[in-house]
Order: structure tokens, then C-alpha cells, then sequence
């Protein structure tokens, strides 16, 4: 970290929670705290609760948790040193420049190292394609009708043939080989040193604030893989970004067009559809999907016309439609992809089949009729079961008949009949159900032990952070060694100083979790958890006392697995002794 503890803790501090997350989350003010449904997982109902008192935000679905800070590097990506100087431009607090010697360059945030390393590969990528070397991936980009305008646009490059080109130029920029190692552009071994990407076309890919962190390359010639991806890296993750959404977020339609690949959403770019994204050489995954939540609440799936293109909307709908997210489905016959489409038809004919495309359930049903004989009745009564079962998995009344009716409209049949099928099987009870994981008695009554020591030094915590004077009435009797959790002990370390100072801050507390997301969440947890409202002082209190008793009982069945001699021994089981007398003390 290059900015002092009390800098970083000004500028947290001039930064209030509440007004930062309203411009990413709709708020309502309930109680003391405000309540928004949360942006990094779907629901229906608000449980994203951001507190002006703590100064941080908690999700009691997901268990998203965390300060200001914290927000700004999860939701926007970011890493630490770029969410505190938005924060600090926000506050207008000048940060210090830093001026790096070489040995803390080289110690910078590797993170920070591998985009600066990425930009710099992707302009030299860009660079070659401009020069005689790159005539060949240039050749290929503008017979693919890309005009010089759309090359520039999206920073289209050219990777040597010759096999360490890019290592040697980036070890000349100053890069070590542990982090070109981390980089995923090269590969360093025992055989030599080789980039990952030769002799093919470059598509930078960026994240929604234009950083550079992966690549696509498309081999010159007969190589394969024919589309060759970066590999997942600190900063790259496939799952968790979209070619395409640097741009496409900015569009003003209203609704995302998701493609199968870079050529594609380049094309329609060019075209004029500037909200095309397409996922990274993997399949459509969950994580594109609340990604996209953030943006839209409706797609239109522009994937192949094949049976490829067929089993990808497939699997792409439920996904969407799980975070809540309305489909469509684009028919591009007889073209294979909106790149050929609109070379054939132009924009204006691929506008009307947008304007046309088919709703992603009445797809589904298209798809699963293909399967079936519908002349033979045997068959088509099979086809109209499933379809029946498929309309049950609505659990929603109103939506299921709005479907019902549309299906039954689709296939000529009446609705009613179909809706008496519906209700006849949905009466029956005709429901997927998950099969609950088989546990052992004992791994179960193990797994409530280390759970239940768990919920003991988080409820201590909550209780001193939100009763401040407890800790007086309790500090004679309860030392931070208690805690036998390693991140529970860091805690309470950083809570009891604060109430001895009696200065309870638990968003400054949360600066020291930064770096570790799962840590974060956990603290987060700690500074937002909850008591029955109908439990009295009394029951709150002897909860209390049990929590003590349960953590200092934890501690000294492990200290006793690491006593040295008789007298440590002795000293433990006199500790052990004494605290059957605690249950008396009162609150």
C-alpha cells in the first residue's frame, strides 16, 4: 500500500457510503439503515443494507460486505490504489505522487504491473499490423470489410511470426520473467521461452474501464486452434467479462445483443449496433449474466444459425433468465452470423429481424418440437407433455398463464386445455426437486461444533460493536487470545483498541481487509448481523455469556493441545476449573 493508514482513512471517511452507492443502487431508508436489492446477485427482494452510522454495506443474501472502498473495487473492478483516487477526486483530497525507485517498481501491485504490461502488448500489437511484418493479419482485417476507423476503434493488432517476439520486447520495457510469467502472454520453461500468441490477428479485450487484460488471437493460414484465448490471470477472468462492454455499456437502446465471437460484435459495431458484447472463448456463464444485469434487463441472443449456435441459446437462456434478465432470439436465416448477415442484407434488414426476434422461451419450445413427429399422435402428445412441464416451472400465477396463453396461441391449440394440463400436473406435485447431500450423524455434529465456535466470536463482536458499553462490564473476563479464529482474532485486536480509545469505527476496520474479498465479506458480516427483535435484554445478555463461556471453553482445548510441560497443564486445567464459575457474572 503506498498511501499512509490515516490518508487512506480521510479519504474513506470524506466519502460518505450512502450518497457513493445511490449512484449505483436504487436505496430506500428503512430504520436506521437503507435497503436496495443487491447489485452483485440476482433477487426480488431488497437485502443489500448500507448503514450511515458504520459506514458499510452488507448483503444478507449473498454476503457481499464491505466499506466504501471496497464497494467501488467490487463493483467496478478496480483495483486499490484506482478506487481510492475515485474516491479522492470525489472528495477533492489531492493524493501525494509517488515518486518509485526501481526496487519499488518492481514491488508495485502486480496487478497494476500486468495492465501496464498488457497495454503495452497491445500496442505493439497495433503497430505491427501497421507495419510490413503485419501485412498479412492487415490484408485479412479490411478483406473482412473492417474500415481503418474500426481497426483503430478496437485497437486490432498483429502477433510476429517469429515465436519470442513480444518476450523480447516486453523484457526490454523493464519486465521481469516471474511477471511476464504471470502475464499468460508468454510461456517460460525448461524448453525455452515462447509468447502465447504468434503469427495471428490480435483483439484486445478490455474491461468496463478500458483496461487491456487478455487477448484473442485468429491464426494466419491453417495453425490451429484456429482462436486462440488468454489464459485466466489476476486480472483477466473469463467468466466475469465480455468483449464488447466497454463500448456496449455506454449504448442508449435499451437491450444487449450477445454474439458468439470478436468478428461479430466488430461487425455490428461498425454497423451501427454499438451495444453487441460476446463472451471470451468460454461458454455463457452466470457470471456474464449479472455482469449484463447491471446494464440492461433485456438481450437478444445473435448467436449462429447451426446447431452449435442452437445448443449455445440454450444453455444461455435459463442463465439469463434466472438473474432475471428478458430474451429473445434472432433469426438470421439463411446467414450463418450477424457478420455474414449483414454483408448480405445490411443494417437496416438485421434492425427489422431485431424488431422480430422470437421471445427465448417460445425458442425453447421451437427447438424441443424439432424433436418430435407432430403428425404422429403418440409423438405429439409426447411433445405437448414436455411442454406442459416446461410451463410448470413457472411458479408465478400470472406470469405462467401470460405464457400458457402465448404457447397456446404459437401452436394453434386451445388454451384452456392447455391450462387444465398445467394445473392437472402441478396439482400432482410434478416439480424438480434437489437431492439433499447424504451426512454422517458425526461430520454433522462435528461441522455444528466448529460452526457454532464461529458464531460465538462473531456474535461477541457484533454485540461490543453495537453495545460499546459491554466491553467495560466484560473486559476483565475476555481477552482478543480468546478468539481462536485467526480473522476473528485480527478483529477483535482492532475493535478492542478502538474501544479502549473509545472510538468504535467499523468501516476504518474493514481498510485492513482490502485485499482478501472472502476476508472482506466475513468482516462484513461481523459489523451486520442481527438479533431477534423479540428477544429481550435478558435473552440477549444470557446469549452473550453462553458466547463467552463457548470461545474461552474453545481456547483452552486448544491451548492444551499445546502445552510443553506438567505446569502448563496445571494452569490450564485451573482455568478450566474457574470458568464453570463464569455463568454468575452478570451484564
Amino acid at each position: 500500500m503506498f498511501y499512509s493508514d490515516e490518508l487512506v482513512e480521510e479519504i474513506r471517511d470524506r466519502n460518505d457510503i450512502v450518497d457513493v452507492i445511490s449512484s449505483y443502487v436504487r436505496l430506500q431508508k428503512k430504520g436506521s439503515s437503507y435497503f436496495g436489492l443487491c447489485p452483485f446477485h440476482n433477487e426480488k427482494s431488497p437485502s443489500f443494507s448500507v448503514s450511515s452510522d458504520k459506514q458499510m454495506y452488507y448483503c444478507f443474501g449473498c454476503g457481499a460486505g464491505g466499506n466504501v472502498i471496497t464497494f467501488l473495487m467490487e463493483y467496478e473492478n478496480y483495483n486499490f490504489k484506482e478506487a481510492l483516487e475515485v474516491l479522492a477526486e470525489r472528495a477533492g483530497i489531492e493524493l501525494p505522487q509517488q515518486s518509485l525507485s526501481v526496487e519499488a517498481k518492481a514491488n508495485w501491485d502486480l496487478k497494476t504491473r500486468l495492465l501496464e504490461m498488457h497495454k503495452e502488448a497491445a500496442l505493439y500489437y497495433y503497430h505491427l499490423l501497421k507495419s510490413e511484418q503485419g501485412q498479412i493479419g492487415y490484408n485479412y482485417l479490411t478483406n473482412r470489410g473492417l474500415s481503418e476507423q474500426t481497426i483503430r476503434s478496437f485497437g486490432l493488432g498483429y502477433s510476429s511470426s517469429y515465436p519470442n517476439d513480444l518476450y523480447q520486447f516486453l523484457k526490454g520495457k523493464g519486465y521481469k520473467d516471474s511477471e511476464l510469467k504471470e502475464s499468460g502472454l508468454v510461456s517460460i520453461s525448461e524448453k525455452g521461452v515462447y509468447d502465447k500468441f504468434w503469427n495471428r490477428v490480435m483483439f484486445p479485450i478490455m474491461d468496463t474501464n478500458n483496461r487491456v487484460i487478455g487477448f484473442g488471437g485468429r491464426v494466419m493460414g491453417d495453425g490451429n486452434p484456429k482462436y486462440l484465448n488468454s489464459p485466466e490471470t489476476k486480472i483477466f477472468d473469463k467468466s466475469r467479462n465480455l468483449y464488447g462492454l466497454n463500448v456496449a455499456k455506454k449504448s442508449k437502446k435499451g437491450y444487449f445483443l450477445i454474439c458468439e465471437g470478436y468478428m461479430d460484435v466488430i461487425s455490428l459495431h461498425q454497423a451501427g449496433f454499438t451495444n453487441a458484447v460476446a463472451s471470451l472463448g468460454t461458454a455463457f456463464t452466470s457470471g456474464h449474466a449479472l455482469l449484463l444485469k447491471r446494464y440492461t434487463e433485456q438481450v437478444i441472443l445473435t448467436y449462429d444459425s447451426d446447431e452449435a449456435g442452437k445448443r449455445a441459446a440454450l444453455r444461455a437462456i435459463p442463465i439469463l433468465k434466472e438473474v432475471g434478465i428478458g430474451v429473445k432470439v434472432l433469426n438470421m436465416k439463411p446467414y450463418k452470423d450477424p457478420d455474414e448477415f449483414i454483408k448480405h442484407l445490411g443494417a437496416e434488414e438485421f434492425e427489422q429481424r431485431i424488431k422480430t426476434a422470437m421471445n427465448g422461451f417460445l425458442f425453447e419450445i421451437e427447438v424441443l418440437k424439432e424433436q418430435y413427429e407432430m403428425n404422429d399422435p403418440e409423438q405429439k402428445t409426447k411433445f405437448m407433455t414436455k411442454v406442459v412441464e416446461k410451463l410448470i416451472e413457472f411458479s408465478d400465477e400470472l406470469e405462467r398463464n401470460n405464457y400458457i396463453d402465448a404457447v397456446a396461441n404459437y401452436l394453434m391449440i386451445s388454451g384452456d386445455a392447455l391450462r387444465k394440463r398445467v394445473n392437472e400436473l402441478g396439482n400432482r406435485g410434478f416439480y424438480t426437486q434437489k437431492k439433499e447431500t447424504k451426512v454422517t450423524t458425526a461430520q454433522r455434529k462435528k461441522q455444528d461444533k466448529v460452526d457454532g465456535n464461529k458464531e460465538a466470536q462473531r456474535f461477541i463482536l457484533t454485540r461490543l460493536s453495537e453495545d460499546v458499553s459491554l466491553y467495560e462490564k466484560i473486559k476483565h473476563i475476555i481477552s482478543e487470545d480468546d478468539f481462536v479464529e485467526p480473522l476473528y482474532r485480527k478483529v477483535a485486536q482492532l475493535l478492542f483498541l478502538q474501544l479502549e480509545e473509545n472510538n468504535v469505527n467499523p468501516a476504518k476496520i474493514m481498510n485492513h481487509f482490502l485485499e482478501n474479498e472472502e476476508e472482506a465479506k466475513l468482516v462484513g458480516a461481523v459489523f451486520h448481523q442481527t438479533l431477534k427483535e423479540e428477544l429481550s435484554q435478558e435473552e440477549k445478555n444470557k446469549a452473550l455469556k453462553e458466547a463467552i463461556i463457548r470461545i474461552k471453553k474453545q481456547h483452552l482445548e486448544e491451548a492444551s493441545k499445546q502445552v510443553q510441560d506438567i505446569s502448563e497443564l496445571q494452569a490450564i486445567v485451573e482455568k478450566q476449573r474457574q470458568l464453570k464459575e463464569l455463568s454468575n457474572f452478570s451484564l
